[in-house]
C-alpha cells in the first residue's frame, strides 16, 4: 500500500495572502485541519495547520473586543503564521514509511508532490483509517492475539491451524513481544467458531494464546 492509494486528491489549498480569519473560516466549513499554501504561480510554499490559528488568535485574556479580535485576525496573513519548510512526500511512498516521517516530526499531514505538482495531501486520520481497514476493524469474526516464538515457520503454523478448521484470514499483523525472543501476532478471523479455534491453537508447540474475543 502506497501514500497514492489512502491520500486526497487535489487537495483545498489557500493563497499565502489571505487573512487568517479567512484561513478559519474555510478550515470550519470545509471540515478540515490542514491547508497546503500557494502562492499566486500556485506553488507550494508553505502548510497551515489549526493549531498554527489557534497560536495566532490573541490569548482569552485579552480586553479586546470580539469586533476588535476579528479585525486584528483580518489583517494579519497566512504567509505570517505558516510553517515554510514543509515536509513532503511521494504517491510512491509506502504507507508506512510517511507515517514514520510524521511521527518522527510530530506533523499531522504531508502534501503529497509530484515533482513541483502537489497532487494530493495524507493526513492523521487518513493513517488510522488505514489502520482500520489493515486490521479489518469494521469486519464481524474473532479477534486473536497470539504469542509465538521468534524463528522461522510459525506463522505457518498458525495459518493451517485455522484453515483446518474451515476459518479464514480477515486481517493479520504482527508486533514485538515484551520477550525479545518472541513476537507478538494479531489476526481476524471468520467462519470458524470460538472453541474449535481455541482449542486447535492451543494444540501448536511453544505457542501461547493471548487473547480470543468476537468482535
Amino acid at each position: 500500500m502506497f501514500v497514492g492509494d489512502r491520500m486526497t486528491k487535489h487537495p483545498l489549498t489557500i493563497s499565502e495572502e489571505e487573512s487568517v480569519s479567512e484561513a478559519h473560516r474555510y478550515m470550519m466549513e470545509q471540515h478540515i485541519r490542514h491547508l497546503p499554501v500557494v502562492d499566486k504561480t500556485g506553488r507550494l510554499v508553505g502548510i497551515i495547520a489549526e493549531d498554527d490559528l489557534l497560536k495566532a488568535e490573541p490569548s482569552t485574556a485579552t480586553s479586546l473586543s470580539v469586533w476588535e479580535i476579528h479585525s486584528l485576525l483580518n489583517k494579519v496573513r497566512v504567509k505570517s503564521v505558516m510553517v515554510r519548510d514543509v515536509i513532503t512526500t511521494t504517491e510512491d511512498t509506502p504507507i508506512e514509511e510517511a507515517a514514520q516521517l510524521m511521527l518522527e516530526h510530530k506533523i499531522g499531514s504531508l502534501p503529497v508532490m509530484r515533482g513541483d505538482q502537489l497532487v494530493g495531501i495524507i493526513t492523521e486520520s487518513d493513517m488510522f483509517r488505514t489502520f482500520m481497514e489493515l486490521f479489518a476493524a469494521r469486519q464481524k469474526g474473532l479477534r486473536v492475539t497470539v504469542e509465538v516464538p521468534d524463528r522461522e515457520g510459525e506463522l505457518a503454523k498458525v495459518a493451517q491451524a485455522i484453515a483446518d478448521q474451515g476459518g479464514y484470514i480477515a486481517s493479520c499483523g504482527t508486533f514485538m513481544a515484551a520477550d525479545p525472543t518472541k513476537w507478538g501476532i494479531v489476526f481476524k478471523v471468520r467462519n470458524v467458531d470460538r472453541e474449535v479455534l481455541t482449542a486447535a491453537l492451543s494444540r501448536i508447540e511453544d505457542q501461547k494464546i493471548v487473547d480470543v474475543r468476537e468482535v
